[in-house]
Parts: structure tokens; C-alpha cells; sequence
């Protein structure tokens, strides 16, 4: 009980989030060589590739609050900032002593703002093949290095003092007056709430079983196991929350049942921010959906195809990040930049 009321009162609190996410690739087929998307509170508001090269928007309330301009000076800079970063894989490539394969550099910044507290947290990265190339420390305001290959890139952006300078006053002044100004634009979409549609799936008999949760929005929900009205956590697999290519967003909840138990006492949770009412499933064979009438491959079908659509529209970018507890874990971040200077295009590594 009191784990549950801690999260009813974690989720009264409202963190928005301002989202900048840009990838180039080079050995990849049928994908753009550079993709920029931007998000507001996880929702894609804005996109532009090498392919059509042009930065449009996402979301009805950003082309209508957002006149023919914004979007004009934005591809503009961002044809800039594509032959920066394709130039930065080159660049780093060397450092590395690579020369074929596939090589991605990806590039995330923004902020997050809770709307109950006032307070900002900003974030600067830069990421290579899947690894920490460069971050930002906003309390030093320098840059740091985690691998040797990328001290030559911040010997060079620590003695630029205008450069870091920019990214202080933009992650803490700038991006928060941003985020506010769009959260404005969509409020009455960003601040709803969608309940998901739950089933129960199995890949066959032997294998664990799947609570599976999508279409809900936002993207702060918690999924879990019960057995005889208590979380369990033994034998249980939570998986991230990933979008789907319509805003919305899916997570599921492994089970490994015991052999020596019929699940009867067993049920699923699903718990929303914003909404007080728990969705509960409970575990039913009869309506478990598997491989072994087809169904349950023709739905890995479509989830599969969900993901593969949300990689090629939105340009979604997988990061593997190190966390303290030597755990590796995936962060989805997408990207678009907003804001227009000389900095904000992009440097050379």
C-alpha cells in the first residue's frame, strides 16, 4: 500500500520535456544519411532528412502556432548542420582508425522543466556507435571526454568560452521558454490521457508469459505482476516503454509461471499518470493469444512493423547508456532543433 500511494503521488507531479535529436549514419541502406527530430513531451513535433531535406512539422498545433518562416529558417540551418554532421562521422572514423561498416553519430540536447517545482534540468550529448563520445557538465560548463579518441574535440570546445557560454544560457534560459511556448501550442493533446488496450501473449507453451499494453498516452505509466492481490518481482521481466508511430506508446511485463501453477491467481496491473483507476487483466488460458493459432505471430507481425515505420518516419535513435549500476539499458531519443544560431548548427569534432 505504501508503494502505491507513492506513485499516485510521484504521477501528480508534471515534468515537460523539450527534446533535440540528430543522427548520421554512413553504411546504412535505405536510410537517411542525417535525420533530425524534435520532440515535446516525447511527442514528435517536427522532422527533416537528407532525403527530402526539408524540416516540416509534426503535429497539427505546431504548423498552426508556427508560420511558413520558422519552418523556411529551419531547413535553411539544418542543410547546414547535415553536412556538419556527416563531415563529424568522418572525422571521428579516423580518430578510430575505421574505415568501412556501419557508423552512427547521434547528437541530443533539450531540457526538462517541472511545472510544479519551477526547476530546469538541461542536458548536452554526443554519442558514436552506440557509446558516450562527449557530454556537457552544466555545473563546470565544460566538456568531458570518456574515451581518449575524443580529447582532441574537447581541448578545442573547452577553450571556445562564447560556445559554452551559449549552451549555459540556451539549456537554462532559452530551451525552458521554448518548451513553455510549446506546451502552450499543445496542452490540450499533451495534457490528455489514453488508456491502452491490454492482452496476454505467449510465443508457445514453454515460453514466458507476456502482459502487453498499447496505445496509451502519456508515457509515464507502470506495469507489473500480481499474485493474490501482491506485486510479485521474482521471475518478472519488465521491458521499456517504446512510441508507436501514431504518438502513442507500448510496454509489456514478462512472466515465467512456475509449471506447478495454473496462473489462476495471477494478474496484470497497468497504471497511468493521470488516471486513478488501475487496468487490470487477469491471467485467463483461454484467452491467452499464441503462436499456435497464428494470432500471436500475426500481432508480433504488426508491433514489429510499428517499430520499423517509427525508424524510418521519426528517425529514432538507440542509445545504450551505462548506468551506475553497470546495468545497460535503452533510452529512445528523438530530435529536432528549434532554436537558430551559429552554435546550434553544429560543430566539427
Amino acid at each position: 500500500m505504501k508503494n502505491f500511494f507513492f506513485l499516485v503521488i510521484a504521477f501528480k507531479r508534471f515534468t515537460h520535456s523539450l527534446k533535440y535529436f540528430y543522427t548520421a549514419s554512413s553504411g546504412l541502406k535505405n536510410f537517411p544519411e542525417f535525420v533530425d527530430v524534435g520532440l515535446v513531451d516525447d511527442q514528435p513535433v517536427s522532422y527533416y532528412d537528407s532525403v527530402i531535406r526539408e524540416k516540416i512539422p509534426k503535429q497539427d498545433w505546431m504548423a498552426e502556432n508556427e508560420g511558413p518562416e520558422y519552418w523556411k529558417r529551419g531547413t535553411e540551418r539544418l542543410i547546414g548542420t547535415e553536412q556538419t554532421y556527416k563531415a563529424n562521422i568522418d572525422i571521428v572514423k579516423q580518430r578510430f582508425n575505421q574505415t568501412g561498416g556501419v557508423h552512427i553519430v547521434q547528437f541530443m540536447c533539450g531540457c526538462e522543466w517541472d511545472d510544479d517545482t519551477g526547476k530546469v534540468t538541461g542536458f548536452n550529448q554526443h554519442g558514436y556507435d552506440g557509446e558516450d563520445w562527449l557530454s556537457l557538465d552544466l555545473k563546470e560548463n565544460t566538456w568531458i571526454a570518456p574515451k581518449p579518441q575524443a580529447l582532441l574535440t574537447t581541448n578545442k570546445w573547452n577553450s571556445d568560452r562564447a560556445n559554452l557560454e551559449y549552451w549555459k544560457n540556451y539549456l537554462n534560459q532559452e530551451c525552458p521558454e521554448w518548451l513553455k511556448k510549446y506546451v502552450n501550442y499543445g496542452r490540450s493533446s499533451l495534457m490528455r490521457t489514453d488508456l491502452p488496450s491490454v492482452s496476454i501473449l505467449q510465443k508457445s507453451s514453454s515460453s514466458p508469459i507476456s502482459c502487453f499494453a498499447t496505445g496509451f498516452y502519456p508515457n509515464r505509466a507502470e506495469m507489473f505482476w500480481r499474485k493474490d492481490g501482491a506485486e510479485i518481482h521474482d521471475g518478472v521481466e519488465k521491458g521499456e516503454i517504446l512510441p508507436n508511430n501514431d504518438g502513442t506508446f507500448q510496454m509489456s511485463v514478462d512472466l515465467k509461471l512456475p509449471s506447478s501453477e495454473d496462473g489462476t491467481k495471477y494478474e496484470c496491473v497497468f497504471q497511468l499518470s493521470g488516471d486513478n483507476n488501475d487496468k487490470v487483466t487477469p491471467f485467463e488460458k483461454s484467452k491467452i493469444r499464441t503462436n499456435e493459432g497464428n494470432s500471436m505471430g500475426m500481432i508480433f507481425g504488426v508491433i514489429a512493423a510499428l517499430l520499423v515505420l517509427v525508424v524510418i518516419i521519426a528517425g529514432v535513435g538507440i542509445w545504450w547508456k551505462k548506468r551506475d549500476n553497470g546495468k545497460k539499458t535503452k533510452e529512445i531519443f528523438y530530435y529536432h532543433k528549434t532554436y537558430f544560431t551559429i552554435y546550434f548548427h553544429g560543430s566539427y569534432f
